[in-house]
């Protein structure tokens, strides 16, 4: 299989935007469109003409695309009218998009109780629409709605449906399965049917799967190794219900795994990481840190046995590099660790120290020590580093915080609306000089960053880069005495995208959030080379 092309087709723009919770602006889908072009996807769907204000107004302005077709939406003509004669296919004819994929029914079942029409006329209607916007066009492709639920109940009909389409000049049929409820074999049986069988070259065939069953990706593979040469999905497989096959799992396993070609060139797949943690940022989520490829954790390593194997080759732990998909290996600390954790994770860092040295198995009982007490190193990488950097060669001191207390307050404004506010007052030493600061927030930890960042950033203004991007707070098992005991995980996230997470534990949740930011903030300063304000002498 080596060398032969599969073509990329992403519809985020349209299936990803039926996403609960999801909700594109123009602006979102200009920006989304263009990334995947740069990426190198064949096709970009950007969604329906004339189905809403949105898609409107994107297809109206819509950006000119270097490498990706862009790609409308729509369905075959209605019963009753002529292609010429259809509103909804003279918007697909008007839009500026250079291909026009059209749903239709291939399952019996729809035709007779959705439709309600003859099984005759429903091919008609395929065929009419796919040779009107093929002529229109020059590229019609046909998604062939429920295929496999419909060719396992008659197959017959569901091929007459696609040979329809086929005939008419459609570029490519495209095999849908959209309830998602079919299983790899089962798709692989009927893409190497449709070939061999009926007829329809793997050439001219694509494959749109839905995960209902969390087999999306794998029927999708499943498909191409039968035959069909286009792949259809979404950005970290978004979509209806459970979601689209994931391209971002995809793009590396045909490339990387199976050895096919694609638009994307080699030496852009590192865009990939990127690509989709920039896209989660863009709805406001947290990437998914266990993502194959291209999540945080997908190469982070954290027993003892595993690292020291990775130390010698990386192929014994790693099924890819993690460079060729942009990602990069983190070894992380835990009370699993052993000397290898701790060796490589401070080559990381850019310590380097004696194998043989001492200090290495103090380093490893501390943090055994600590991560019994609640603190868990291999979420907070920030936080390790400094721990690890105090025990070492030290750590500036750029400030000292003194003391803070907030309150809370619950009252009726002016206007008679219940309002909840949260006030911090801290003190904090800065050289010779003690900050008094007040703010206000919309929650306690909210409140004490805005105080601690008007006491430092006049100081310290690489601290006005850096903005909380996450905040999480885990109860951990209550110890004799101490009742429960919050550990809360605060990421922080840079200009550049780049992210740090510190950590704070304490019986007391304000205490515990306090102390992960004054580490995000010293980190933060450290990385940045700030020069601590020295005290004068007396």
């Amino acid at each position: 299989m080596t060398g032969e092309r599969i073509y990329l087709y992403d519809t985020t723009l349209r299936d990803g935007a039926q996403t609960q919770d999801v909700d594109f602006s123009v602006t979102d889908k200009i920006a989304i469109a263009q990334d995947l072009d740069r990426l190198g996807v064949d096709y970009v769907e950007g969604g329906w003409p004339g189905a809403n204000p949105t898609d409107d107004q994107f297809f109206a302005e819509a950006p000119e695309l270097t490498r990706a077709t862009f790609t409308a939406f729509g369905m075959t003509r209605r019963p009753g009218r002529s292609a010429a004669n259809d509103p909804q296919l003279t918007a697909l004819v008007q839009s500026r998009a250079k291909a026009v994929c059209m749903v239709g029914k291939t399952w019996d079942f729809h035709v007779d109780v959705a439709l309600g029409i003859p099984r005759d006329e429903n091919l008609e209607l395929i065929r009419d629409s796919v040779a009107a916007l093929h002529a229109a066009k020059g590229e019609a492709l046909f998604d062939a709605e429920h295929f496999f639920d419909g060719y396992k109940r008659n197959p017959a009909y569901a091929v007459q449906c696609i040979r329809a389409a086929f005939e008419a000049g459609a570029r490519w049929i495209v095999l849908c399965d959209t309830n998602g409820g079919t299983l790899p074999h089962e798709i692989d049986a009927i893409v190497r049917a449709v070939i061999a069988e009926h007829g329809i070259p793997g050439d001219r065939l694509g494959i749109h799967c839905h995960n209902d069953t969390e087999n999306a990706v794998a029927n999708s593979l499943a498909a191409v190794r039968a035959g069909a040469r286009m792949v259809q999905g979404t950005i970290n497989g978004l979509g209806e219900r459970c979601g689209n096959a994931n391209l971002v799992s995809l793009i590396p396993s045909l490339m990387l795994k199976m050895g096919f070609e694609t638009g994307i060139k080699p030496e852009d797949l590192p865009r990939l990481t990127q690509l989709s943690r920039s896209f989660d940022e863009r709805l406001n989520r947290a990437p998914n840190r266990h993502a194959p490829y291209v999540g945080a954790s997908a190469f982070a390593h954290k027993g003892g046995l595993h690292v020291s194997a990775v130390e010698k080759d990386p192929a014994s732990y790693e099924h890819v590099t993690p460079e060729a998909i942009g990602n990069r290996r983190q070894i992380v600390m835990s009370d699993q660790a052993g000397r290898s954790n701790i060796i490589a994770r401070l080559r990381d860092i850019g310590l380097d120290i004696d194998p043989k040295d001492e200090r290495l198995a103090r380093l490893l009982d501390l943090v055994k020590q600590r991560d019994g007490d609640g603190y868990a190193y291999d979420t907070a990488e920030a936080s390790f580093e400094l721990l690890v950097r105090r025990e070492l060669d030290g750590v500036p001191r750029f400030f000292e915080l003194l003391r803070f207390h907030v309150t809370d307050e619950r009252r009726y404004n002016a206007v008679g609306k219940l309002v909840v506010e949260s006030e911090a007052v801290v003190r904090v030493r800065v050289g010779n000089e003690i900050r008094l600061e007040v703010a206000d927030g919309n929650g306690p930890v909210h409140a004490l960053d805005v105080a601690m960042r008007k006491a430092l950033e006049p100081v310290y203004p690489a601290l006005k880069g850096v903005s909380l991007s996450d905040y999480r707070v885990r109860i951990l098992a209550a110890k004799e005495g101490t009742g429960a005991m919050p550990r809360v995980l605060i990421r922080s996230t840079e200009r550049d995208g780049s992210e740090m997470s510190t950590l704070g534990v304490s019986t007391n949740i304000i205490e515990a959030s306090m102390e992960a930011l004054v580490d995000s903030y010293v980190f933060t300063l450290l990385k940045s080379g700030a020069a601590p304000v020295a005290r004068s002498a007396g």
